[in-house]
């Protein structure tokens, strides 16, 4: 088999979670469970969105896209990763390792400026009132996904064109449970620093920028929301941004503190648990952040439920 990168390496095996045969069991049946809920929320989401006209507004748009990132986050990741508990190698194929690699950057990338793009919706519609339907078209919001999914690709394309140009020594255990950038690195035979240097950058953009983003939108929504004189309209305009805090706050922690750090600083084993929320965790908090806590999607849930109750009977 051709590698694509002139090594003898021809496949990976992931050490995965942990070593220890007792947790293998009880591992599989709670990120099976976290990965149903996940497949089940972000669907669910995206068909109730589609179905329900109240919910076709910007801000929905949004959540709608960013579902179905974490769909596709989860799907790239959690069914490889059920599948090695059960099995007794943990084997991977460099091209299957490769393809993983492309579409997990794709879709990390793709979802914090998606993030960025909901925070810029929420300050227009907190501090521009009467401009929100003027400013946040279907032309603007579309541009606005397309300018997400740009980012993506290219971080990717980036990304994994580096990797495919780096010689893999014979070593070929990934210490991870998925084919992470920098668990790759450590496995070269070849100089990483262009790599690594190439990471770092676009880490920081990805991070930051959305980060500072997000942050600058939020000052200018805290600010406006003090400026209103009653405390049930305060507490109103609040809860619009109340669970895409919720959603900022757990992804960009997790991915910061596994992606801002030297490789000669971080532990790939703390970076495994880390890795654990914004892979898996957080594409299944998502779809829960912004329905149990939204009334619209509650009241465009229960009204689709009537109907089809309805029609049965």
């Amino acid at each position: 088999m051709s590698t694509g990168n002139d090594s003898s390496v021809t496949k990976f095996i992931f050490t995965g979670l942990t070593a220890w045969p007792k947790l293998q069991l009880p591992l599989l049946f709670l990120f099976l469970t976290i990965y149903v809920v996940s497949v089940v929320g972000n669907l669910g989401m995206i068909i109730l969105i589609g179905l329900s006209s109240h919910l076709h507004s910007p801000m929905y748009f949004f959540i709608c896209n960013l579902s179905f990132i974490d769909f596709c986050q989860s799907t790239t990741i959690t069914p490889k990763m059920l599948v090695n508990f059960v099995t007794e190698k943990n084997i991977i194929s460099y091209s299957e390792c490769m393809t993983q690699l492309y579409f997990f950057i794709f879709f990390v990338i793709s979802e914090c400026h998606m993030l960025a793009a909901m925070a810029y919706d929420r300050y227009v519609a907190i501090c521009r009132p009467l401009l929100y339907n003027a400013t946040m078209t279907y032309q603007v919001c579309s541009w606005l996904v397309i300018g997400v999914y740009s980012i993506g690709i290219i971080g990717s394309t980036a990304h994994t064109g580096c990797i495919l140009r780096v010689h893999f020594c014979q070593v070929d255990r990934i210490n991870h449970y998925y084919c992470d950038l920098y668990a790759l690195l450590e496995l070269s035979c070849s100089n990483t620093y262009i790599n690594e240097l190439l990471a770092l950058y676009f880490s920081a953009f990805n991070i930051v920028v959305p980060t500072l983003t997000i942050l600058s939108s939020y000052v200018f929504i805290i600010a406006s929301i003090l400026r209103i004189r009653s405390k049930e309209g305060r507490v109103k305009a609040f809860s619009t941004c109340s669970s895409h805090v919720s959603a900022v706050s757990v992804f960009f922690g997790s991915a910061a503190f596994m992606y801002l750090q030297p490789s000669s600083v971080s532990s790939m084993d703390q970076g495994k648990v880390s890795s654990v929320f914004y892979t898996i965790v957080v594409p299944m908090l998502n779809p829960l952040i912004y329905s149990v806590r939204n009334k619209d999607v509650q009241v465009a849930l229960n009204k689709i439920l009537k109907k089809k109750f309805n029609l049965r009977k």
